[in-house]
């Protein structure tokens, strides 16, 4: 999955998880699981969407599912307590589809683009994925941002109607530009795989690591997918 990757740590628990710090390059945390339960199942009692559906334990607990259903909630139920605990405010999605750019331009900003999270202060992505195609993510060396590309940066500037200075700049900084990456030549994305809880670095001022170059699975969902973001 992200075997030798200098920028991903294994941790083997929650308290792990959230407090041992991104340093020294690594900006990925991953708490490795192997989850009992049949999430699928919980997916199919869910039915028919369009979008993304947002979840609650008011919903998942009046699911009339079996003795693995039943394991497959408890634990997306703990899960979102555990966060919750931290202070954070995690959401339960059932994915079927992803909003995208309607005339992504030179630089596509949805979610099946290599991007990174930012934030105005200290901050970090949790996720999982419990049923579906999981997230990807790109080593930093890897990645070269869109807005750095000469070509792209020529077609934003002719969009953006003047020179390459700080008004430019903030032009890119306004519309997410500056956020989206592209793989160079010969570069290996890694999954985050199905049933691991994630910790990613995302581009704050004073971030002690690069953030974590990540997207959404880029063969596109196939079927619903559940997934934990915070």
């Amino acid at each position: 999955m992200f075997t030798s990757n200098p920028c991903v740590r294994r941790v083997d628990n929650f308290q792990a998880l959230a407090t041992t710090p991104f340093a020294e390059g690594v900006n990925a945390l991953c708490w490795e699981r192997k989850l009992p339960g049949d999430f699928g199942e919980v997916v199919k009692l869910l039915g028919a969407g369009e979008g993304i559906v947002t979840l609650d334990a008011s919903r998942l607990t009046s699911l009339r599912v079996s003795a693995n259903g039943r394991a497959a909630i408890d634990i997306m139920l703990s899960d979102l307590r555990l966060l919750q605990e931290l202070g954070r405010d995690p959401g339960l999605n059932c994915i079927h589809a992803y909003p995208r750019d309607e005339e992504p331009g030179p630089v596509a900003t949805d979610v099946f683009s290599f991007h990174a999270d930012s934030a105005p202060v200290e901050a970090d992505t949790w996720l999982c994925t419990y049923h579906g195609a999981p997230s990807e993510g790109l080593r930093n060396e890897e990645a070269e941002r869109k807005v750095d590309v000469p070509a792209t940066r020529a077609a934003l500037l002719k969009i953006f109607g003047g020179a390459d200075d700080d008004a430019f700049r903030e032009f890119l900084r306004e519309n997410c530009y500056d956020l989206h990456y592209a793989p160079i030549s010969g570069a290996q994305p890694y999954s985050f795989g199905v049933g691991h809880l994630w910790r990613i670095a995302v581009d704050w001022p004073g971030s002690p690591v690069p953030p974590c170059v990540h997207r959404a699975p880029a063969a596109g969902l196939g079927e619903a997918r559940l997934l934990l973001i915070s």
